[in-house]
């Protein structure tokens, strides 16, 4: 038999140093390969080829595994838009929700930030140059922007007492003095008589001059922001199809205050209500378009869509045997899109996250516009049967997808890196602000790196210290040989030592 005592021996200090040296070489060869195939492409190279070849070589199964996942490359836009944030199309009432919220809670669902932004667009949408030298409107103009909201409203009172035509004090107290949806829409039908009556007149003399054609777009924006708010009330009220003509009416208008309103997605939600899932699709088909900014309502809905085909009979189990058919790979895509998009909404809607009031300004893509969604979409994703499911057994798999590093984007634009900032400015203090999940490194770049830095320590020692580590690797080699030296023992006791010396010389 082979004498390994006699063989170690005979090993110099120089040989244990080349081989240490070497072998932390190596590995440090692969460690810098595999770390830049997964900067690249988001994988480890040695766990590709185990999946894609080697496992399926041992099972004997040779399905093609080449993917599209660079089919869409096409799509990435090579600008990373700025961190934009907008109205949320579903806000609530501050007097009749957010307030009792705070009464119930004693915790403040706004934030300053958010309030300040609000102040701003009605500032904008409700104020004109026309409006110097009538006091109501100049009262209007500061009480948007008090912090206070009992002086908010006397500004208001004291405005409609000035003048009792005037639209945006009744706003400002549909908004917060009323403390039910119903006396919200009292106020607001006063509002819309007195808006429209505006609008009439200031359309008959807006082209004499630049005030008047200022104080006809301020109308507009009034008379379009109460019809909407109106519709609103008739959603919460559960009078469905009378929100639903209400905001299909507002989408024929063409105002440049649409292009903030998005009045579309409240028409989408209340559509949904309805469970009109064809009406629906008629919609997103208008909407859902390459050219137009896209938002979590329309991603979503989308995917929405395409799983209520499949979902009720879909079986994780039975697809992962039998693979996924054409319809099932089309709802998986879609959840897919959507999750890229805005990868914050899937948490809320497994309600593995609580919910809270929405903001009533929404970060795209952010933690803010998750909310916004799924406080009004949680509902319908619950009335498809099997949804849920099929949300939960796809949407992580999108983080798989993508490419790394995160700025690369797959289908839509980079995820920007500014939402959290936002967020935080956007969400209240009580709130855990969600972020972007972070790609966890393959376990074989983490193997690699510790091989990596075992033999470079050993290569080390073995140069400073030759003698000593070479009776370590000896003692080591025979720890590690006795349990060979006991089986062979055993083998020889039970084996006649004819065959096992035939057996040596093979």
């Amino acid at each position: 038999m082979w004498d390994s005592t006699m063989f170690l021996s005979t090993l110099t200090p120089k040989f244990y140093v080349a081989l240490t040296g070497t072998s932390s070489l190596i590995s440090g060869l692969i460690l810098i390969f595999e770390w830049w195939y997964f900067r690249k492409y988001g994988t480890s190279f040695i766990e590709q080829v185990s999946i894609n070849h080697i496992s399926p070589w041992i099972s004997g199964e040779f399905n093609d595994s080449s993917t599209n996942g660079n089919a869409n490359s096409n799509n990435v836009q090579p600008q990373i838009p700025e961190c934009k944030v907008w109205r949320n199309p579903l806000n609530l009432y501050r007097g009749a929700e957010y307030q009792r919220f705070y009464v119930m809670t004693k915790k403040e669902p706004l934030t300053y930030y958010d309030m300040n932004l609000s102040a701003q667009d009605h500032q904008t949408f409700f104020t004109c140059e026309a409006d110097a030298g009538h006091a109501e409107y100049e009262i209007m103009q500061t009480a948007w922007r008090e912090r206070n909201p009992s002086v908010r409203l006397k500004a208001a009172h004291s405005a409609l007492d000035l003048n009792p035509d005037c639209a945006p004090a009744y706003i400002l107290l549909a908004e917060e003095e009323a403390t039910t949806i119903t006396e919200a829409e009292k106020i607001l039908k006063q509002a819309l008589k007195v808006a429209e009556a505006n609008y009439r007149r200031s359309q008959a003399m807006q082209h004499q001059g630049a005030l008047m054609e200022s104080q006809h777009r301020r109308d507009t924006n009034v008379l379009i922001y109460v019809k909407r708010r109106l519709a609103m009330c008739a959603r919460r009220l559960g009078k469905l199809k009378e929100a639903v003509k209400m905001f299909r009416d507002l989408t024929k208008e063409v105002p440049p205050i649409m292009n903030v309103l998005n009045i579309h997605e409240n028409l989408i939600e209340a559509l949904l209500e309805m469970q009109a899932y064809a009406d629906v699709q008629a919609v997103l088909a208008k909407y859902d378009d390459i050219s137009l900014p896209k938002s979590a309502t329309i991603c979503y809905t989308a995917a929405l869509l395409k799983a209520r085909v499949v979902a009720d009979k879909f079986s994780p189990d039975i697809a992962s045997k039998r693979g996924l058919n054409t319809a099932e790979m089309a709802a998986v895509e879609a959840i897919h899109r959507a999750v890229e998009f805005n990868p914050h909404v899937p948490k809320y809607l497994l309600e593995m996250k609580s919910l809270i009031l929405p903001p009533e300004h929404v970060l795209k893509r952010g933690d803010s516009e998750a909310l916004g969604y799924a406080f009004f979409h949680l509902a319908h994703w619950k009335a498809v049967e099997g949804a849920l499911n099929l949300l939960h057994c796809t949407w992580e798999g999108t983080f798989r997808m993508l490419p790394y590093p995160l700025e690369r984007g797959h289908l839509f634009y980079p995820y920007p890196t500014c939402t959290e900032c936002a967020d935080r400015e956007l969400l209240p203090a009580f709130h855990e602000v969600s972020v972007y999940p972070k790609k966890e490194l393959p376990f074989f770049i983490i193997f690699t790196a510790g091989l990596c830095s075992f033999t470079a320590l050993l290569a080390l020692l073995t140069h400073q210290y030759p003698d000593l580590m070479g009776v370590f690797a000896k003692s080591v080699v025979s720890w590690m040989s006795m349990p060979v030296y006991y089986l062979y023992e055993k083998v020889e006791g039970i084996m006649p030592s004819n065959l096992l010396q035939q057996l040596i010389r093979i």
